[in-house]
């Protein structure tokens, strides 16, 4: 009963920091001016649909010009530009916690839909299909390489993984992409420089397979090796840090064989903060990275909001930014209940 209290507790306190986000960036769009500018624009271009349709109905100028302004400031009652700014931000708040996201002013789907739920459902595949197969990579390289390092630790193969660690970390992704496709593509000429297919496309499912193994195989190897010497320190560290501890004195002290010690006095107290980087790293993912997919021409999340910044959309940001933060939040509540199962010393 106590632990359904505590969870249920935190449930609340993420979905306030969920509300309170989305709040602030709405309050930020409204302070600035841009929500106004925005919505401006949008009336604008519908006016001047709507003005070619009467010219053709219309031919007096005066009648054209009346008939205008009348249908102006309707749309201006229908968007709310006659109040101000913070007399709309509570409809617009409400709408988007209902998950009903609008549609998008500028960018649309490859079918031709500018609905956000049906943009995000198009991007959010690609996104995983790059940056959490390259995670999931790294992370199987991290668990592998920096378990042994840690059981290693200052000999000369330590020494050299993170020394790889260190160049690793430095690299740029975007520079690293650019080099990847300059020896892969343009001298090797084994991979294609971007995209997610080939155009056109190939026919037949297995055919289009391959096609898509081929163009995601440049950018996940750039995110591997961007990545992975980061997360095999990381492990190293962790586990480093845990060996030290009395417990695993005292139970190298009793005599316990070497691997017993390792499997249950290091990795499975290491369980938590490893899981946390896990996680919180596979949360994170799903907002794609902007760079690489820009370098790479991915249609993913990361080039999604890249390009409603570039624009101005009102609607994708604060849709892309409630999905982000919807999704960490999921996923803090789910290391909340992990912590219990895998660390004994966690107890509310």
């Amino acid at each position: 009963m106590a632990l359904a209290k505590a969870l249920a507790f935190k449930a609340i306190s993420l979905m306030i920091v969920l509300i309170g986000v989305l709040f602030l960036t709405v309050i930020i769009l409204g302070m600035t001016g841009v929500s106004d500018k925005i919505l401006r624009s949008i009336l604008n271009e519908q006016l001047r649909g709507i003005r070619q349709q009467l010219a053709t109905r219309i031919k007096d100028p005066n009648e054209l010009n009346k008939a205008l302004e009348q249908i102006k400031q309707e749309l201006i009652k229908a968007y709310g530009l006659d109040k101000p700014w913070y007399a709309r931000m509570h409809k617009m708040v409400l709408r988007i916690l209902r998950l009903d996201l609008g549609y998008a002013r500028t960018i649309q789907t490859f079918s031709g839909s500018k609905k956000i739920s049906d943009i995000l459902k198009e991007r959010i595949p690609n996104t995983i299909l790059l940056m959490t197969t390259a995670l999931l990579i790294n992370y199987g390289i991290g668990l592998l390489i920096g378990v042994k390092l840690a059981a290693k630790s200052g000999t000369l193969l330590d020494r050299a993984v993170s020394l790889y660690s260190a160049v690793s970390y430095a690299i740029p992704t975007w520079w690293l992409g650019m080099l990847m496709i300059l020896v892969f593509h343009y001298y090797l000429h084994l991979f294609p420089a971007g995209g997610m297919y080939s155009v056109p496309p190939p026919q037949g499912t297995f055919l289009r397979f391959l096609d898509l193994l081929k163009h995601v195989t440049l950018p996940v190897i750039t995110l591997i090796i961007a990545l992975s010497g980061s997360w095999i320190y990381t492990v190293r560290a962790i586990l480093i840090s845990i060996a030290q501890e009395d417990f695993v004195t005292v139970a190298r002290a009793k005599g316990l064989p070497e691997n017993l010690v390792l499997r249950r006095y290091i990795i499975r107290p290491a369980a938590p903060p490893l899981l946390t980087n896990i996680i919180l790293g596979l949360a994170g993912s799903m907002g794609g990275a902007i760079l690489t997919e820009t370098v790479f021409g991915w249609p993913g999340m990361g080039t999604l909001y890249y390009q409603a910044i570039m624009s101005v959309d009102e609607s994708l940001i604060l849709a892309l930014t409630y999905v982000f933060t919807l999704i960490y939040i999921l996923a803090r509540f789910l290391l909340e209940i992990l912590y219990v199962i895998l660390d004994p010393r966690v107890r509310y």
